[in-house]
């Protein structure tokens, strides 16, 4: 996995992960409580989830056969999007279960200082993962706010980290509520209600994920700059004097398929159309090093293949021409 797949943030999520998992459930052992449960499962999804993320990573390294010529580098998609599959079934699902079964069953929380400290403890192995993935994430932001960020990065480790974390440390707020109030009030029915919102926003996390990865997976185009950048490196104004129309899309994070209809001089030769169509593909392979599958087809510029052009860049469900992810 390249630098920009986030492993340092994968790596140090499931450290805390299966440190926390461990934690958690010695304090429901000695403890009874719910939140504690349904906090250790949680953890043990998530440490699942890094599995399946750095496995993802591995396996897209893979090089293209015949059967694929383009390669692995969606299967990155696949693996996350199977998290947002575990986060939703065995984190939030089991969670909204146990927490009914508490409020149905209720009794006190006994030894409160192991689910205490078990959450002081928790809130800050997950708050050093969380601080490290927003570290990562900063280097390939830029300017974007993170929800932006979210929803238009090509490389999904890194949101997919972000989210588990965030959703991590508000459970761990949640559970500490729960907890307190159930030994505040010694009714152990707050401890299933913080139980039940530990899962329901564990659930709203997976389906993030999911809408995220699913789009993604279906291939998104370039970004806007990218588009841009491609559509002046292929014109050189003697040759190439215009991009009639383009198509781009992510075969992985880090490879980009570049196809577009270009318009040549109608006077020039066989040979200087293809010396100007390999002279592009340098300038655009320059402009955006991602671009590795570049096909270039010459064409006379007419208003009418234009406009076929422009009605298929159009058509509701296919990629944007100007690339703006909305994932």
């Amino acid at each position: 996995m390249s630098a920009s797949g986030g492993t340092k943030a994968i790596v140090a999520a499931l450290g805390a992960n299966l440190a926390i998992a461990v934690s958690k459930f010695v304090a429901f052992a000695f403890s009874g409580s719910s939140s504690m449960l349904a906090e250790g499962v949680h953890s043990v999804a998530d440490s699942g989830n890094q599995f399946l993320l750095l496995l993802g990573g591995k396996r897209a390294q893979r090089e293209a056969t015949p059967q694929h010529p383009f390669g692995y580098g969606r299967e990155r998609y696949i693996y996350a999007f199977l998290v947002s599959i575990v986060l939703f079934s065995v984190g939030g699902m089991f969670a909204i279960y146990e927490g009914y079964e508490k409020i149905s069953h209720p009794h006190e929380v006994e030894h409160w200082y192991w689910p205490v400290g078990v959450l002081v403890f928790a809130i800050l192995a997950e708050g050093y993962s969380f601080r490290t993935a927003i570290k990562e994430s900063n280097e390939t932001r830029g300017s974007l706010s993170w929800v932006e960020y979210v929803r238009r990065a090509k490389a999904p480790e890194l949101p997919v980290v972000l989210l588990e974390d965030f959703g991590a440390l508000i459970g761990l707020v949640l559970a500490l509520g729960g907890v307190g109030l159930a030994l505040l009030t010694g009714d152990g029915v707050w401890d299933g209600i913080g139980t039940v919102c530990i899962g329901v926003l564990l659930v709203l996390i997976a389906l993030v994920l999911a809408a995220e990865t699913k789009s993604l997976l279906l291939g998104e185009s370039a970004g806007i700059e990218q588009v841009k950048a491609i559509e002046t490196a292929i014109v050189d104004g003697d040759t190439v004097t215009r991009v009639i129309h383009m198509r781009t899309l992510h075969l992985g994070p880090e490879e980009l398929l570049v196809a577009a209809k270009i318009a040549v001089q109608h006077d020039d030769s066989a040979g200087e159309v293809a010396t100007a169509i390999n002279a592009a593909e340098v300038r655009i392979r320059e402009a955006v090093p991602i671009a590795r599958v570049i096909y270039l087809e010459p064409d006379i510029f007419s208003e009418s293949e234009a406009r076929k052009g422009a009605d298929r860049e159009a058509t509701p469900g296919g990629p944007t021409p100007t690339g703006d992810a909305d994932h």
